[in-house]
């Protein structure tokens, strides 16, 4: 049997950590099957296993991240991150791939792979409508397509409507030529490709043709209501806030919201606010709506991409003082 410590930052972290009447410490506890997990003060003092240790040492790296980001924890946060560090997170169901018909090689499978990623598939599991914050590469349009066509899978719903605002990064595209089809397709080819990812491009192709999946620009969304449908609205950040308050309205029975978006990459015109940004802080005490941020420690791209991040994040400092 071993012993560890971990010193927290401050007591008013701890308070927060812990958990009202230390409920979150008893969760951990329980869950884990340590011998003995206590705080007092900014210590928090553990008796267990090695692996049990290590476990809990990831499962406390993980709230105080979630804690320093919304400085709050719930005791779901606490499950899922335990969930997590114990058993890897919930697997997305994706459509068969057309490998084996006999055999179960041709299922393809989508797991979260960090605990922020595990607690944004929990949130989609558990709410109607997500808001989902992140930089580029953390899974955000992904797992959100991933959970989507999961449950069309599984027939818990009948129809996937993918949404992306036409909004040009920073350069001027000017006309572009062909049908409607044609003009949009450069503004939703990330949805495509991870569509394409995940479903056999055929089966793809067929559910388009019948209606089953939907892509469209943001504008056409205007006075519809859908039923029974996973609708994603990607890159939410470049939408404005009356834009924003329309696409949220089309909402119908048995539908499911997710909106994703990186708030450091808006495109819109200066003076403009963002409608992801206005939403969040107009929506983050309705208790049936899931908020999730992710942060540097989700990025799954090429590692190179989180210290490409971390270096333009650190010149932002200096352009305030100048």
């Amino acid at each position: 049997m071993s012993e560890a410590k971990i010193t927290l930052n401050s007591q008013d972290e701890a308070v927060v950590l812990f958990g009202r009447q230390d409920q979150h410490l008893r969760e951990i506890r329980a869950a884990i099957g340590l011998q003995h997990l206590a705080a007092r003060g900014d210590t928090i003092s553990i008796k267990g296993t090695d692996e049990q240790l290590e476990q809990t040492r990831r499962v406390f790296e993980q709230l105080r991240h979630l804690v320093s980001r919304q400085g709050s924890l719930s005791l779901e946060d606490v499950r899922t991150a335990v969930e997590v560090v114990l058993h890897g997170g919930d697997k997305l169901a994706m459509a068969p791939a057309a490998v084996d018909k006999a055999s179960d090689i041709g299922s393809r499978y989508v797991r979260p792979r960090t605990d922020g990623q595990a607690r944004y598939v929990k949130a989609m599991r558990d709410h109607d409508l997500v808001l989902c914050i992140g930089p580029a590469g953390c899974g955000k349009t992904y797992l959100a397509v991933g959970m989507a066509v999961s449950m069309l899978r599984q027939g818990m719903t009948k129809k996937i409507v993918l949404v992306r605002p036409a909004v040009e990064a920073g350069e001027r595209l000017g006309f572009l030529p062909g049908d409607i089809v044609a003009k949009i397709n450069p503004y939703l080819r990330p949805l495509f490709d991870a569509l394409n990812d995940m479903m056999d491009h055929e089966q793809v192709k067929r559910y388009m043709e019948a209606d089953i999946i939907e892509i469209v620009p943001l504008a056409y969304m205007r006075g519809r209501t859908l039923n029974q449908a996973v609708i994603i609205l990607d890159e939410g950040q470049n939408t404005t806030v009356p834009q924003m308050k329309m696409f949220l309205t089309r909402m119908g029975h048995g539908s499911k919201i997710i909106v994703t978006g990186d708030v450091t990459q808006v495109d819109l015109p200066k003076q403009t606010r963002s409608g992801l940004m206005d939403a969040v802080q107009r929506l983050k005490d309705v208790e049936r709506i899931g908020l999730v941020y992710l942060g540097e420690n989700d990025i799954v791209r090429n590692p190179l991409v989180q210290q490409i991040l971390k270096a333009y994040e650190e010149d932002r400092p200096r352009k305030k003082k100048e």
